[in-house]
């Protein structure tokens, strides 16, 4: 069994043909998936979308391209949307200096807020970073959260060895497949196998054989191939060790049956 461990199948990409796009990830051996809150005025149809199916749980709170529109957005309102029994992380939140669609100093402020809601509900982080390497390892040792994992890591390895070393995981998307990799691709082959996680971001970043189609979560297998020869085994463990480490970073997910 394999887990995409990032999805957004709340997205209207999806509105047409969910339930098949879910059909079809269960047929291709995915048995888990997460989806993921962007903003928090769409958070009730990302967790009706996990109240919906036992195998799809959600999280809370808001991307750092939306930071603007949750300026006074504070860790107790987010602790308390994810008392929901579906909600097992915080985020996606982080810091993205690439597009720079929300000034960064309140998308570092609205981090901060995530990070301090993961420490009181003991739920793991979920952060976006892009070109913001630096800022992110800087904020991350200050605040120590309990846990978290560096979602489609695109980063350098510094900020990867910043994390492995607060004990956060590394989840790898699609990109991996990607002709101009090489520099990812080194460090997957150096991050541990218990910290690894597999996602697909979808309906964003399809994988080879799929690129440049609508991304979706039967497509993590693709990924998780390509993550499997970089490390030098089999699919079958890889799919091992990355289910694993999923349901030990998000506790508050359940296997399926």
């Amino acid at each position: 069994m394999l887990v995409d461990s990032h999805c957004h199948l709340d997205f209207p990409d999806f509105a047409a043909e969910r339930e098949a796009v879910i059909a079809r990830a269960r047929a291709a051996g995915v048995g888990t998936m997460l989806t993921i809150a962007t903003r928090l005025d769409q958070f009730d149809g990302v967790r009706a979308i996990a109240e919906a199916d036992r195998d799809i749980w959600c999280s809370v709170g808001a991307h750092p391209h939306e930071a603007a529109d949750h300026a006074t957005l504070t860790a107790e309102r987010l602790a308390a949307l994810a008392g929901h029994p579906r909600v097992v992380g915080i985020g996606e939140t982080g810091l993205d200096f690439h597009y720079d669609l929300s000034p960064r100093d309140v998308q570092e402020r609205v981090f901060r807020a995530h990070i301090a809601a993961s420490r009181a509900t003991g739920l793991p982080l979920i952060i976006h970073a892009r070109e913001a390497d630096d800022s992110v390892a800087a904020i991350l040792a200050e605040e120590r959260p309990p846990a978290g994992v560096l979602h489609c890591f695109t980063g350098g390895r510094a900020l990867a060895e910043a994390a492995l070393g607060l004990g956060f995981y590394i989840s790898i998307s699609g990109i991996v497949t990607f002709r101009n990799a090489e520099a990812l691709c080194d460090i997957v082959r150096d991050v541990p196998l218990d910290r690894l996680l597999v996602e697909t971001d979808a309906p964003y970043l399809a994988p080879v054989p799929h690129r440049g189609r609508r991304n979706e979560p039967a497509f993590v297998v693709a990924t998780a191939a390509a993550v499997a020869a970089l490390k030098d085994i089999d699919a079958d463990t890889l799919a091992t060790a990355t289910t694993a480490n999923f349901f030990r970073l998000f506790r508050k997910a359940v296997p399926p049956a």
